[in-house]
């Protein structure tokens, strides 16, 4: 069972699953903090659906609002992308045991891993927080480089750092996710595609089986 609230990082959010079997998860643009069996562990985001097998039990996180994460972590997104990497690998050993212990501790699982985050996160750069809000609703990567005061290598630059990969890319995974809502809640798939972007139903369709692996229909029948 997933659930989720708002943390009190600004843009941030808190969850908890249970799983059991295989599943999917899906690009959204954003970094996690993740704790799995006493172990502190990042996800980098995401260019295509990653399939979580032999990963049963339960699964805490924070998911950092996107672009924010680096700031915590202190390492650029780009060297985490589409990677699942320890915490120990990023910060020192003797730090990671330290927040471990408090995590592992704690009765409220979720609560004590949002806290190690906001001794240390910064809220979201407002720039970035521009540059998604704009490319989420669906303006051209060139107006909104023009818009932000960048030139197109200087934010593509400045993307690979703070999202993993570049805005062409970010745009998207955001278009990807306004289409996949819409149909989540019940918008047929050709009006869905035309709300999202899309230049029509089968280019939807494309987009879904690459960053997803199946087929718009099945994924709706998937947990």
């Amino acid at each position: 069972m997933y659930r989720e609230r708002p943390s009190r990082l600004s843009g941030a959010v808190v969850w908890a699953n249970t799983a059991s079997g295989s599943g999917l998860v899906l690009p959204d643009g954003c970094m996690d903090l993740l704790w799995h069996e006493g172990r502190l562990i990042v996800a980098g985001a995401d260019t295509r659906a990653q399939v979580t097998e032999g990963e049963e039990g339960s699964w805490y996180g924070v998911r950092f609002y996107p672009g924010s994460a680096p700031a915590f972590l202190g390492v650029p997104a780009h060297e985490l992308r589409d990677r699942r990497v320890a915490l120990a690998e990023l910060w020192p050993a003797s730090e990671v045991r330290r927040l471990s212990g408090r995590i592992e501790g704690a009765a409220d699982l979720p609560t004590a891993l949002e806290e190690v985050v906001l001794e240390r996160a910064e809220a979201p750069d407002p720039l970035l927080r521009r540059l998604v809000g704009a490319l989420d609703a669906g303006r051209a990567v060139g107006a909104t480089a023009d818009e932000l005061g960048f030139g197109t290598r200087q934010l593509h630059r400045r993307a690979l750092d703070a999202f993993g990969y570049g805005p062409k890319t970010l745009a998207r995974v955001l278009r990807f996710r306004r289409a996949l809502g819409l149909a989540r809640a019940g918008v047929p798939f050709a009006q869905a595609a035309a709300r999202a972007g899309y230049a029509d139903q089968a280019h939807l369709a494309r987009d879904v089986k690459e960053l997803a692996g199946v087929p718009l229909g099945e994924l709706l029948g998937r947990r």
